[in-house]
């Protein structure tokens, strides 16, 4: 196949490049920066879609960012494609601070208190909500009881506290991107445009300079004959 990739990578290996990209966070970063600043739109609608992107980053809804981030660039008209590239805002690097100050607002808010029990982490907790999903779908097609406990946990201590908690900071974040991102885009596509035009206005000059060399080619060869005669 063309698009097929030449060095086949295990998953492991996909594992870790989702990590740690191969060119390092910094270059994945202005990746996304060069991208977003190229797209075809206005300002304000690039970057009400970085607003939507950012502000997806700070939802539970891990697995469904691009959707989510995609439907709320919809519903404020923003550019969905600067939506999708702004959810790299949430990466191995950003999930830790963002995942913590979404609890603990969550759970101020809610008036309750984000507490790592001795019995279990917040990592055991995800691991008690996926033990029990797994356990109550096979326990449709077998004999085993369903337990709830596990998910019960997880969404009263950490899902919903997160989902709560992360509409304020989330939309700060947002904000702050949005406001600086309207003047920065603005000035890169003035910048772009008079490039675009200063090179065009180069190109009719060596035109019309071409056609001048020319008429005095022509000129003087219709000249030449003349004077021998």
């Amino acid at each position: 196949m063309v698009f097929k990739r030449r060095d086949r990578r295990s998953f492991l290996r996909t594992g870790w490049e989702l990590v740690f990209p191969p060119g390092g966070w910094a270059r994945a970063f202005q990746y996304v920066k060069h991208r977003v600043r190229r797209l075809p739109d206005t300002p304000e609608r690039i970057a009400r879609g970085i607003w939507a992107g950012v502000f997806t980053c700070f939802s539970p809804l891990f697995g469904l960012h691009f959707l989510f981030a995609a439907v709320v660039a919809r519903i404020m008209n923003g550019n969905i494609f600067a939506s999708l590239m702004a959810t790299f805002f949430g990466n191995p690097l950003t999930y830790f601070p963002i995942g913590l100050v979404s609890l603990k607002t969550g759970h101020f808010l809610m008036g309750t208190e984000l507490t790592a029990s001795v019995e279990r982490s917040f990592g055991g907790k995800f691991v008690d909500a996926w033990r029990d999903l797994k356990h109550n779908f096979l326990a449709l097609f077998t004999d085993r009881h369903p337990d709830w406990h596990g998910l019960e946990v997880f969404f009263d201590e950490i899902f919903l506290p997160y989902l709560v908690g992360g509409l304020i900071p989330g939309a700060i974040s947002a904000t702050v991107c949005y406001m600086v991102s309207v003047p920065l885009i603005r000035a890169y596509q003035n910048g772009r445009r008079r490039k675009i035009r200063a090179k065009f206005e180069a190109i009719k000059k060596k035109a019309a300079e071409d056609m001048e060399r020319e008429a005095e080619h022509d000129r003087r060869t219709a000249a030449a004959p003349r004077r021998q005669h």
